[in-house]
């Protein structure tokens, strides 16, 4: 029999008697000093003194023996379990305590998202590459003059941008949404309205298309999502909102307007260049050209070629490989410069012998013996519409045809005359 005899420093002393099972060796003393507190009565158990055990019967040993054995035995096939889960199951250990909570998005941020995953791979990443030879070494090396972004406009491998972001290039080298990279031919330009078609060979599961909008009837306030690479860093969304409509701006490369372009807050920053402006239903509806800023950074005021402006020229430049453009076939003056004169109209500065006008009979602005100068035929309107700057001679003359002959009204001296002129096509641009 063993006595336990529990001692409490907030209550008397008491004795209580317990039996253990015990072997056959020696009496055993044991002392071990504790602290317990309870919750309810805030005791504190000091101390258990004398434990002493005394032999047990041998029916009482036998039990013992097969309790501990079946003991052992469970605790060697629990180990064996565990180490067979760690070892053999592949978890990540670390990532079984992370709990995930779900990210909740807006209907809106679910739309923009969904717009960006499917219209990506529609985008891609053009690099104009430039000969320049090594001043040592003689060596011709391809060095990246500039990037720009453009996109797929079908599936036999022709890529839309913009005409800036091509020109001046010995090679260049389009990067699909995937990586992957193509040589690149230039299939067609328009400096004018400064769109440039691309051809590359690539296979046709790799091109996807993007899908063409309208762009006759978008709103101001309407929502629009740019997607390109600005600064060289690939598919990059920005959005905003359609600030105004019916813009105009001038070709960098010629100085023509581009009439009817998107006025957009969302940023567009050098790089964007060719890449598309969509709609909220990832319909495209303009080519991000140009941004108003002095800094040449984002300033919230860019600019986008209307798809409607941008459809037609396509389908020239696929076909033929240039844009039949009508011309009067002049050279005119500065638009300050014929304000100075105090007269409103198109000052001819040349009209060349072989060209539209020369042939009906236009006079060039010239200089007599005497050194003064004689002004030249000045245009005052194009069949019925009047004709107040070099801007409105070139919008008159987008809309009318090769081969068509127009009244040209014009004021020669002091007197009004009106000369037809047939107009022919643009010559041919390398």
């Amino acid at each position: 029999m063993a006595t336990c005899s529990l001692i409490s420093s907030n209550t008397s002393s008491s004795s209580q008697t317990l039996h253990l099972p015990s072997t056959n060796s020696t009496l055993l003393s044991l002392s071990r000093t504790f602290s317990l507190r309870t919750p309810h009565t805030h005791r504190r158990i000091s101390s258990i003194t004398t434990a002493t055990y005394s032999p047990a019967p041998e029916s009482h040993r036998n039990s013992s023996s097969v309790t501990k054995f079946l003991d052992s035995c469970f605790v060697f096939c629990t180990s064996v379990a565990l180490s067979v889960s760690v070892f053999v199951t592949d978890v990540d250990t670390a990532a079984a305590f992370v709990v995930a909570t779900p990210r909740k998005l807006q209907t809106d941020e679910l739309a923009t998202v969904r717009l960006f995953q499917e219209n990506t791979p529609s985008v891609v990443y053009i690099t104009n590459l430039a000969s320049r030879q090594d001043a040592f070494t003689l060596d011709v090396l391809e060095v990246p003059q500039g990037s720009g972004s453009g996109f797929v406009w079908d599936d036999k491998g022709h890529i839309v941008t913009n005409y800036h972001v091509i020109r001046g290039a010995s090679d260049l080298r389009v990067t699909l949404a995937d990586q992957t990279t193509y040589d690149a031919k230039v299939v067609g330009f328009d400096q004018d309205k400064d769109v440039a078609v691309l051809s590359i060979d690539a296979p046709k599961d790799k091109l996807r298309p993007i899908p063409v909008g309208v762009s006759a009837d978008l709103l101001v306030g309407q929502k629009v999502f740019a997607i390109g690479n600005p600064f060289g860093l690939d598919h990059t969304l920005t959005t905003g909102v359609i600030s105004g409509l019916r813009r105009e701006i001038s070709s960098a490369a010629t100085g023509r307007p581009i009439q009817d372009v998107i006025q957009t807050d969302a940023a567009i920053n050098p790089g964007n260049s060719g890449g598309p402006l969509l709609d909220s239903s990832g319909s495209l509806i303009g080519i991000n050209t140009a941004i108003y800023s002095p800094s040449g950074a984002s300033s919230g005021v860019g600019f986008s070629i209307p798809v409607d402006t941008v459809s037609g020229i396509v389908d020239q430049l696929v076909q033929f490989g240039k844009v039949t453009r009508p011309i009067l076939g002049i050279k005119f003056a500065p638009d300050q410069s014929t304000e100075q004169l105090g007269v409103s109209g198109v000052l001819v500065l040349d009209a060349p012998p072989g060209s539209p006008a020369g042939k009906a009979g236009m006079l060039s602005t010239k200089r007599d013996a005497y050194g003064r100068l004689i002004l030249g035929d000045i245009i005052t309107s194009v069949n019925g519409k009047k004709v107040a700057n070099g801007s409105d001679l070139y919008r008159i003359l987008d809309q009318c045809k090769v081969g068509e002959t127009v009244t040209v009204e014009v004021l020669r001296g002091d007197r009004v005359e009106k000369i037809p002129v047939v107009l022919e096509p643009k010559a041919d641009e390398t």
